[in-house]
């Protein structure tokens, strides 16, 4: 196990698929409804069932589109900071599909713009899955864990990491023994200090 090691969620802590999503879903004629910001259900936030919901994000997570997000935030200037200039190497885990190509679009996402060396591995699992047995390896081995779900991050902490959360509208409530950011500035400060 590698000390200088980093586990991090893709797509809202890395990346900003909630903008690229909201172009896609404009582009399919839905519109968001009054305080979206603050849900994290898609078929609330555009009010649709959520079935429909979860196969829109299906078929946005395995369209060419998840190859192109962009950084959330200063992502792509803190990673590349802990990863030049203080040797850690990142394992992304993320819920985006197992898709071959949603996988290789992810991977070439990541790469562009965090640099080819940053990430030692991307673990892509089911659309919405849990990440239970993806973080199972890593039980105990206090490694930081930067999510923006509440509940990976909750498993996270049980299972023995160190759990950051990165702050949406949809979990600025949620309550929690370990520290929630708004962006990667200060998840640099906590695993610098």
């Amino acid at each position: 196990m590698k000390k200088k090691l980093i586990l991090v969620d893709a797509d809202g802590v890395l990346l900003d698929w909630e903008y690229a999503f909201s172009i896609w879903m404009e582009e399919h004629g839905f519109v968001k409804q009054d305080g979206h910001q603050f849900e994290y259900d898609i078929g609330v936030r555009y009010g649709i069932d959520r079935e429909q919901g979860k196969k829109l994000i299906t078929m946005f997570n395995e369209s060419a589109a998840i190859g192109f997000l962009p950084p959330l935030r200063d992502a792509m200037y803190y990673v590349k900071r802990l990863h030049e200039e203080h040797g850690y190497v990142f394992h992304c885990i993320t819920s985006l599909s197992t898709d071959v190509n949603a996988g290789r679009l992810r991977e070439m996402n990541l790469s562009k713009l965090f640099g080819r060396t940053a990430f030692e591995g991307v673990t892509c699992l089911a659309t919405g899955a849990d990440k239970d047995s993806a973080l199972e390896p890593y039980r105990d081995s206090y490694l930081w864990w930067i999510e923006d779900k509440p509940e990976n991050a909750d498993l996270g902490m049980y299972m023995g990491l160190q759990s950051i959360l990165m702050e949406h509208g949809h979990n600025m409530n949620h309550e929690c023994p370990y520290p929630v950011v708004k962006n990667w500035r200060e998840i640099y400060a906590i695993i610098t200090s």
